[in-house]
Parts: C-alpha cells; structure tokens; sequence
C-alpha cells in the first residue's frame, strides 16, 4: 500500500494493517519513514472521524480524585467548604472562576474541561 490521504474505512483499516507491519522498523530506514508517515495518515483520519471529546468537568475532577487517592475532605482547599464540595460533585453547583483556578493549579486538571458546561441533564438549581 502506498502513503495516501486516507478517505474510507477501508483505506484506514489498510493503513492500521500497514502500520501494524512496520513497527519493527529499524531507526534511520526507509521502513521508520513510512512508519511515521502512515501514523500522521492515521492520525489524521481518526481526529476527523473518531473524535475524542474532552471529560465533563466533575466526571475530571472525580477521575483525579480516583488517580490521587483523594476524598471529598481533600478537596476543600480547591473548593471550598465540605457542603460546596458536595454540592459540586453533586451536580447541584457550578464550578465559579476561583475553583476552576485552584483545581487547575492546584491538581493539574485542564482549565478547558473545567470550563466546560456539564454535560450531565442535571440543571443547577
């Protein structure tokens, strides 16, 4: 197969196969090129085709309490009091400009998904 835009599905499943072939490419060989090439070919297609959107700001937050080993008392620092911290993780809250700053600083979570309106159907009261 030669390097192409890639248009279909069965073009992408060619390339991933391509891919898939080259990956013990020795550094420095025509094989590496192709490699790198079929990856942006790749890469491309699946940005435009299987877009990964960004987490809802609480299901981030909770995502790094699991990785930190964090409790809703852990938080208080970020958010506030342990009722906001409820409130927020409940849903029942947005996040205002000074928690977004503190989370984001403070656990490194994106500012851009804390910024983002929640996607749950849960409105704010």
């Amino acid at each position: 197969m030669q390097p192409k835009v890639i248009k279909t599905e069965a073009e992408y499943e060619a390339a991933l196969a391509r891919v898939a072939e080259l990956m013990d490419a020795q550094p420095g060989s025509s094989d590496e090129q192709a490699l790198e090439l079929f990856a942006l070919l790749v890469e491309q297609y699946e940005q435009a085709h299987y877009p990964i959107t960004p987490p809802d700001p609480v299901e981030a937050i909770l995502f790094r309490m699991e990785q930190e080993g964090l409790t809703r008392k852990d938080l208080a620092p970020y958010i506030g009091s342990p009722s906001k911290v409820s409130e927020v993780l409940n849903r029942k809250r947005p996040l205002s400009l000074s928690m977004i700053r503190a989370l984001h600083k403070g656990l490194g979570i994106p500012a851009d998904v804390l910024v983002q309106e929640p996607r749950s159907s849960v409105a704010y009261s």
